[in-house]
């Protein structure tokens, strides 16, 4: 056989290996880009429970302290009724993976020394551990004795942990007579919808709690079943709070259908964020024939928050409902994440990330209408904010409604933006994931959209047209799929050849506003499709990622540069080519004067990745009346409203240059504008449009005295993707009496004129 990758006729065996060698490559280049929802994950080894000979010491372990997820924190050991420690000498990344697979984790994902979640107390039980990585239990690994060390609390190790469980995972008790002082260890939790009715429901808000264990769903003993266990199952799950439910109808289920019920009890206070934080109860069981005396399955039933409630003609009268929206979301890819903010004194606001734990971002959760949270986010990592830091130190009992009601330390020295506190929430399974793919690209976080709809009595996969296709329906497919934001929105998909059989158009007229779950609930053309220009080439793509940049306008810097110039029209040559002016000036003499409102921008990039133009540098456009390209042409929009809406003047700026004009301590500047260089504004840098620019104004010659609006929108055609859109916008009183002109009460964000009216 002649193999197509070598120069001489061989063997099928060898080519066959040849190709192997080149497929293992191709899956290579791809290993970096992880695995999203609808990708294969790597086949799985099951666990296989320890064989430990007698000698070995029995132990258990957790993960403690100040935990921002439930799968991290200080290595604590329990050993001869007493929990203990472990010191950070000689700790690797195997010691890592020896804890997190001993918990029932797949791997280890890093390890921190010196007391990173708190200083435990008791014995530290194991100092300088040389693991290798295969050991099935902590105990077997080389070390100075357990009980034998030399160190103190500040170093305690802590590991953060892989949160896909081991298949097959069996808790193993070795603790008979301290049961209650171990924490719950399973495969996996779910709610298991029993009743007819409910199981057509999405999400499933009620039914029994089952736990895997040992590759099996079991049922547990309601017999010490608490509010608080079902408060905690609730939360996992996206729902902010439980209820009560029907039980007759559950026990005449039960008695039809014998359950098979788990060995334990479980014991939550109520303020865990995971049921792995909770602890072991006592085993509530029959010990001859494993049946739960007097009782039944453990039933819960909770109640979704309002977005994710169904609508009341579905059965749900009793909904969560937000009592004040004191708390937001913002900068965050997906439903349920962001950075925190506050509102006190009407003036928005951030938390600073000193002491914020899973039990503070938890409270947010519930409080937006979410479960419990994921993961507690510090260091401005969705993002940094505008404005004061309103909180810091932040305790949280976790059974507050709202983060306002915890302490915290009112003083913020030493705090700035950098250290902003965010959270991700859990959020109930809708099963949008399901009905959204990629296809056709080359990496899994780009392709051709194709929707899943029903046509016919039968669901069958197609694409959508690309008539008025943009960013926010990209940023609605790419947030449906957990990829993140947008990075691109694509009108033509000709080099993604996409899912055979899947090129017919099956959904057009999409219209989004950004915000939505899934792009079904965008606005669309339903049953009666109108594409003109056919799917196949022309289906609408997406490019995503899991940054964005986020541009913000200074409003102190506007408020405090404003000013007024009357300037002659003989010397506004340039600006009246590129429209900076109003209509009426094309109609005056040349020794005519204009009358300016002028003022300076500074634009900040507060998000994670850098603002670049769409467009490539060679479709710029240069203007010769100012010698510079223009890489966005409508960068900043300029308006003067008067106090019922109505727009009385404007103005608009294109990206003269796009570049670092100044950065905060530590960034270096990467974009500048000269010989041609590349544009754009990098993460934590901000670019300063001064007041005596060209076009950096509102031509008010037309303007009659009074009291005004004055508005900015920075990238108002959402050319370029961004984090946060609503922070784009900067609005000013403004009082011109025909000779001066004051500015003031400048603030971002989209607020009703009525608040400038009041």
């Amino acid at each position: 056989v002649k193999c197509p990758f070598c120069s001489y006729t061989t063997y099928l065996p060898h080519c066959s290996l040849i190709l192997l060698v080149l497929l293992e490559l191709v899956v290579g280049q791809y290993e970096h880009f992880g695995y999203p929802p609808g990708y294969p994950e790597p086949v799985q080894e099951q666990y296989t429970p320890p064989q430990l000979s007698p000698d070995t010491p029995r132990i258990q372990l957790r993960l403690a302290g100040d935990k921002r997820k439930h799968n991290e924190g200080r290595v604590e050991v329990f050993y001869n009724g007493e929990w203990g420690t472990v010191c950070d000498d000689d700790f690797t990344l195997h010691a890592a993976q020896v804890v997190c697979r001993e918990l029932g984790y797949v791997e280890a994902i890093s390890w921190s020394p010196s007391s990173k979640y708190g200083k435990g107390q008791g014995p530290i039980w194991f100092d300088n551990l040389h693991c290798t990585g295969k050991e099935k239990t902590l105990a077997l690994c080389p070390s100075n004795g357990i009980g034998v060390s030399d160190c103190k609390h500040t170093e305690d190790v802590g590991v953060v942990c892989s949160d896909r469980r081991i298949p097959g995972f069996k808790f193993i008790n070795t603790m008979a007579n301290h049961i209650e002082s171990l924490d719950i260890q399973v495969e996996d939790v779910r709610i298991r919808a029993i009743l007819s009715s409910y199981r057509k429901r999405i999400p499933v808000t009620e039914g029994y709690v089952e736990v895997k264990d040992g590759g099996k769903w079991k049922q547990i003993c309601n017999a010490e079943w608490t509010q608080f266990n079902s408060r905690v199952i609730c939360g996992m799950f996206g729902f902010p709070g439980e209820r009560r439910y029907n039980t007759r109808v559950y026990k005449m289920f039960a008695r039809r259908r014998k359950p098979t019920y788990w060995d334990y009890s479980v014991n939550c206070t109520g303020n865990e964020a995971h049921l792995s934080s909770c602890k072991l109860g006592q085993a509530a069981l029959g010990k001859s024939n494993g049946t739960c005396a007097g009782g039944l399955p453990v039933v819960v039933s909770c109640v979704p928050g309002r977005a994710f409630a169904p609508t009341p003609m579905s059965g749900f009268r009793k909904a969560f409902r937000q009592e004040q929206p004191l708390v937001r979301l913002r900068g965050g890819a997906i439903v349920g994440e962001g950075r925190v903010e506050v509102l006190k004194n009407g003036e928005w606001g951030t938390i600073c990330d000193d002491n914020w734990n899973l039990q503070s971002a938890t409270v947010v959760c519930r409080e937006l209408g979410f479960g419990t949270a994921k993961e507690a986010l510090s260091g401005g990592r969705l993002g940094q904010g505008m404005g004061p830091v309103h909180m810091n130190e932040v305790e949280c009992s976790g059974f507050e409604k709202s983060i306002t009601e915890c302490f915290f330390n009112k003083e913020n020295v030493g705090c700035s933006h950098e250290e902003d506190a965010a959270v991700r929430c859990n959020v109930p399974a809708m099963g949008f994931q399901e009905r959204l793919r990629l296809s056709g690209g080359r990496t899994p976080y780009e392709g051709r959209v194709e929707v899943l709809v029903e046509r016919n009595g039968s669901l069958v996969w197609g694409t959508v047209c690309s008539d008025g296709w943009g960013t926010m329906e990209a940023m609605v497919v790419c947030r449906q799929l957990g990829l993140g934001f947008a990075s691109n929105a694509f009108q033509e998909t000709w080099y993604w050849p996409g899912a055979v059989g899947a090129d017919a158009v099956v959904m057009s007229g999409v219209r989004c506003s950004g915000t939505e779950m899934s792009l079904s609930h965008c606005l669309h053309h339903g049953g009666h499709l109108n594409c003109p220009k056919g799917g196949g080439r022309y289906a609408a793509g997406v490019s995503c990622s899991e940054t964005a940049p986020d541009l913000v306008l200074n409003p102190q810097v506007v408020e405090q540069t404003t000013y007024m110039e009357d300037r002659p029209m003989f010397m506004l040559q340039c600006a009246y080519e590129e429209n900076c002016l109003s209509s009426t000036s094309g109609q005056v003499p040349a020794n005519s004067y204009r009358r300016l409102l002028r003022f300076s921008s500074q634009i900040h990039n507060n998000g994670q990745s850098d603002f670049r133009p769409k467009a490539s540098r060679e479709s710029w456009v240069w203007h010769d009346c100012h010698r510079h390209y223009h890489s966005m042409e409508v960068f900043t929009l300029y308006d003067l409203f008067s106090l019922n809406g109505t727009k009385v003047a404007e103005g608009h700026k294109a990206s003269f240059c796009l570049e670092d004009s100044e950065c905060d301590e530590g960034i270096e500047k990467r974009y500048e504008c000269a010989n041609f260089g590349d544009q754009g504004i990098t993460v934590g840098c901000w670019d300063t449009y001064r007041h005596d620019i060209d076009c950096q104004w509102v031509d008010i010659t037309d303007v009659k005295p009074g009291d005004y609006i004055f508005q900015i929108v920075i990238n108002p055609n959402y050319e370029v993707p961004e984090s946060d859109y609503s922070n784009n916008i900067v609005k000013c009183r403004c009082r011109y009496d025909g000779h001066r002109v004051w500015m003031y009460s400048c603030h971002n964000g989209k607020t009703v004129w009525n608040h400038f009216c009041s």
